[in-house]
């Protein structure tokens, strides 16, 4: 629009007698630019008031039915009119009668026929008056529009911070645990191998190592909320996973719920840790449950979201796989759901729950590249949605690495970790399997054994350690040393090392802490039956 444009003048006149059209479109050739619209019927002024988007109307005073003080009363009570400048044109110059008009919401009034340039002068500066108080009005609404969003974009910015804030400490506190943890699993997992229990003894071991996977799961959930899990994602259809849980979803909820599947045929792809989506959807399920108190419908959907789909801000456009959540439980209060993903809050009596779930889900798929989104209400239900980047390539087929009874062998085996208990517990459960185990404390004492010619078939290294030579540089030398050897990585905290984004390479072989003598054993059989093939 041109600044002519934008001070352009309006004029609705109303007036019984045509003539008056003349008179007034004369009077007007010296503002320019205007528009003049005729109406003989007062009746229509706010219609035409409308339509016309006038910036002044002239009314004449004397008409038949509805007279010019009616027609500025009807215009003063339409909220669309009520601002619109009214001059009341009239042959009777009688203060009283000027009065009322004012009275009734008139802004000039002028006598039957006005100077030319009276006329200009009058219409002009009520309507750049008008127009100046409508871009004002106009500026304050852009205004307070601004503020709306500058003030959602400083919530948004503090949630994020204090998330981030919450991540790094839950991150550090969940790293040092794991190592804790392997020692005290390690060493009662040793003492259950080697110790020569009794019946007694066994079952109090097994208690403590029950808590040892409890501690755990607690530390993988926090590294989880942290963003700090190192990811082994793979591509994978969702759509299958989906469908093999649903029978186990309607384990988890009872008789008395109802599962609804939709799945978008010919769904796409997506690159994530099968694992852990596995365990989103089960946690979001278990919330599903509580909040219907074993009753009611949960519905699984899931459908492809192109560039033209309804995203979150957050994301970019593009293509993603939606999954969605929804029960039909009690919902969530905006207070609740405003705090619903930050680490061990939660609404459940004590004992019923970590508060972990929803923060756990929350870091996976920021993790994974997408973006999850709550919406509930109170008695309602409650909706999860979470969008993961759609992936072109085809799903990985799964290499299936099950736990299986401790197994040992006559390989030799190379340990290398910085803290010495941690070592100390592995090496002695890789020697009770029979292995031949050698140790190290630091990347650069495993590199010399390694270039010393010692015939070693798999490396078990921690991925973070101390000294001048990284676990990634080890990983080197034994490539191009020992060819044939398989190298194991091990860490309760891979970032910025193994992990790229917090996703672990596919050829990259990585047991988090705290491990399980039967799943470490269980890996390293797998990785040696791979060499000897």
């Amino acid at each position: 629009m041109t600044q002519d444009e934008a001070s352009a003048c309006s004029v609705l006149l109303i007036d019984d007698e045509p003539f008056a059209e003349d008179i007034i479109s004369h009077g007007l050739k010296g503002c320019a630019p205007h528009t003049l619209k005729f109406a003989s019927r007062p009746g229509m002024a706010v219609e035409l008031a409308k339509e016309l988007g006038a910036t002044v109307v002239l009314v004449d005073l004397r008409m038949p039915e509805i007279d010019g003080l009616d027609v500025t009363r009807r215009l003063r009570a339409d909220k669309d009119t009520e601002h619109i400048p009214v001059i009341v044109l009239s042959s009777e110059d009688d203060p009283d009668i000027k009065a009322k008009a004012f009275a009734v919401g008139a802004n000039d009034y002028l006598v039957k026929w006005p100077d030319p340039r009276e006329l200009v002068a009058r219409v002009r500066y009520h309507s750049d008056a008008f127009i100046a108080r409508r871009q004002r009005d106009a500026a304050f609404v852009s205004l307070r529009h601004s503020q709306a969003q500058l003030e959602a974009s400083q919530s948004a910015l503090f949630q994020a911070q204090k998330m981030e804030a919450i991540g790094q400490l839950t991150g550090g506190v969940a790293h040092d645990f794991n190592n804790v943890l392997q020692i005290i699993g390690g060493n009662l997992q040793l003492l259950k191998l080697v110790g020569n229990l009794n019946e007694a003894g066994k079952a109090r071991v097994d208690m403590a190592l029950a808590g040892v996977e409890r501690g755990a799961k607690l530390s993988s959930h926090l590294l989880a909320f942290a963003r700090r899990q190192p990811l082994q994602a793979v591509v994978i259809n969702p759509g299958h996973l989906l469908r093999e849980m649903e029978d186990m979803m309607r384990r988890v909820l009872g008789p008395r719920a109802r599962v609804v599947t939709e799945i978008e045929h010919r769904l796409g792809s997506t690159l994530v840790d099968p694992n852990q989506l596995n365990n989103v959807l089960l946690n979001l399920a278990i919330n599903a449950r509580d909040a219907m108190a074993g009753s009611g419908t949960l519905t699984i959907r899931a459908a492809n979201v192109g560039p033209g789909g309804t995203l979150p801000p957050s994301l970019e456009a593009g293509h993603y796989v939606l999954i969605e959540i929804l029960d039909t439980g009690k919902g969530m209060a905006t207070e609740v759901l405003e705090r619903a993903f930050e680490p061990f809050f939660t609404t459940k009596p004590t004992g019923q729950g970590t508060g972990l779930g929803l923060s756990m889900a929350y870091g996976f798929v920021k993790q994974s590249g997408g973006e999850i989104v709550l919406q509930s209400e109170p008695g309602k239900g409650t909706s999860v949605r979470i969008w993961l980047p759609r992936s072109e390539a085809e799903p990985a087929a799964f290499d299936d690495v099950a736990a299986a009874p401790l197994l040992g062998g006559p390989e030799t085996i190379l340990v290398i970790e910085d803290e010495e208990d941690v070592r100390s517990a592995t090496c002695g459960i890789l020697s009770a399997l029979g292995y031949r185990v050698l140790e190290a404390p630091d990347a650069a004492v495993a590199k010399s054994i390694v270039e010393s010619g010692e015939q070693v078939d798999l490396v078990f290294s921690d991925v973070i350690m101390p000294g001048p030579v990284s676990s990634l540089q080890l990983g080197e030398t034994v490539r191009a040393r020992l060819p044939r050897a398989q190298i194991l990585y091990t860490s309760g905290y891979a970032e910025g090392v193994l992990a790229h984004e917090g996703k672990v390479e596919a050829n990259i072989n990585l047991l988090q802490k705290p491990y399980h003598p039967d799943a470490l054993s269980a890996r390293i059989r797998h990785l040696l039956r791979r060499r000897s093939a």
